[in-house]
């Protein structure tokens, strides 16, 4: 049985439950593509099939993205890991005040004890979260300021000087708090590159690695995913969107707003040719020593034992370094987020979407769906399917040996 053929059965159960209209999965390994799979339909309802160059919303997939066009900033000294954001790039954070709760009053704060720095935003120490994160006031302050966390109405410059007037979660530093770190990481990265981001990742990643389908808008809308979320009963159903929802069906063309964080689309095969970087030494963007630091965990043993993702600890096997995931643990490390060797790295996206490279044996591995999963409907089971398949793909794509 050939690694396609055992790809292809992967995700056809989950599928054919009816969890997951499709998927497109590719293995890479010793240097070649060694598996690929596209199952499913494109769109249900016309009876379109996945085809390997489908498009999708790729999420938090973006983050790690928005960390390597950094670190080709980084290379080229325009600004310090441990320097602070406010000293040249990004002068409204100068003066920053602390929730003394993080569900508590807004007027509860005391002064930050030291500034956020660059490092705090690769490892999301910034003390900035996600609004829908937190019942509390904060909360709601987010996004009022802020708008949407994918698609939001405010401009680029006035969502950083809103963001800087909103008190900060914990003190910078303090711990692992995993929320917008990256969207404002790269507003200042177009801040020093003198052009809007989507400009700054084409030019410094996109280009450079042959990812012409990959940007904050889709390439080629006829190859997109339908995206599909789930009725009060549990059966997969095109999304429509929600008027306080994360994004807009349809992006309107004069929004200014990307982000760094979650709004890319992207085709597999784009992003094996990215998940390579950490097989290949960075080649050609980074350079070795760059993609090393990139996958090194930067939490200290107190912050990786409290680190909480979606309520649940977030790295038992893991750590975190630059906007990625790494593997200190494999035999405690959950594939959801990456397993392997250690120094794996990987990150899953809130579509579905899940990558890894393990540079231990060359091998690396690109999950792509398109199911939009409300965190209400996570809580009761429902949409968990598409992790069964990850699971089962990781499995099948890590065996070195199979039968013919």
């Amino acid at each position: 049985m050939g690694l396609d053929h055992e790809l292809a059965e992967a995700i056809e159960d989950v599928v054919t439950a009816g969890q997951l209209a499709g998927a497109v999965a590719l293995v890479w390994r010793d240097g070649a593509l060694a598996g690929q799979a596209a199952v499913g339909w494109r769109d249900l309802e016309s009876d379109t099939p996945m085809t390997r160059d489908t498009i999708f919303r790729i999420a938090s997939l973006t983050k790690p993205v928005t960390a390597v066009a950094a670190m080709t900033l980084w290379e080229e000294g325009r600004f310090g890991l441990d320097e602070p954001i406010a000293e040249r790039w990004a002068p409204e954070f100068a003066q920053m005040r602390v929730l003394a709760s993080p569900d508590g009053p807004l007027e509860d704060t005391t002064p930050a004890e030291r500034p956020i720095t660059f490092r705090d935003l690769l490892t999301h120490r910034s003390g900035i979260s996600y609004g829908d994160f937190h019942a509390g006031p904060i909360g709601g302050a987010y996004r009022e300021a802020l708008g949407p966390d994918i698609d939001s109405p405010v401009p680029p410059e006035a969502w950083i000087a809103a963001l800087a007037r909103l008190p900060l979660i914990d003190q910078p530093g303090a711990g692992f708090h995993y929320g917008a770190s990256l969207d404002l990481l790269g507003f200042l990265l177009a801040r020093m590159d003198g052009r809007p981001l989507g400009e700054v990742l084409k030019a410094r990643v996109f280009d450079r690695l042959g990812m012409a389908d990959t940007g904050f808008v889709p390439a080629d809308r006829g190859r997109t995913a339908t995206l599909y979320g789930f009725d009060d009963d549990g059966r997969l159903t095109p999304y429509v969107g929600a008027s306080d929802g994360p994004f807009y069906p349809e992006r309107p063309a004069d929004m200014e707003y990307v982000s760094g964080g979650a709004g890319l689309w992207s085709t597999a095969e784009d992003y094996l040719r990215f998940a390579r970087l950490f097989l290949e030494g960075g080649a050609p963007l980074l350079k070795p020593d760059t993609v090393a630091l990139m996958s090194e965990n930067q939490l200290t043993p107190e912050q990786r034992a409290r680190g909480e993702l979606l309520g649940l600890p977030a790295f038992e096997g893991h750590g975190f370094g630059f906007g990625l995931a790494v593997v200190m643990d494999p035999a405690k490390a959950p594939a959801t987020r990456c397993q392997g060797g250690i120094g794996t790295v990987g990150w899953p996206g809130a579509f579905g979407g899940w990558w890894q490279a393990d540079p231990t044996d060359g091998s690396a591995m690109v999950f792509l769906a398109h199911n939009h999963l409300e965190l209400a409907q996570l809580s009761r089971g429902v949409g968990l399917a598409v992790y069964d398949a990850i699971l089962q793909v990781h499995a099948v794509g890590s065996r070195r040996e199979r039968k013919v």
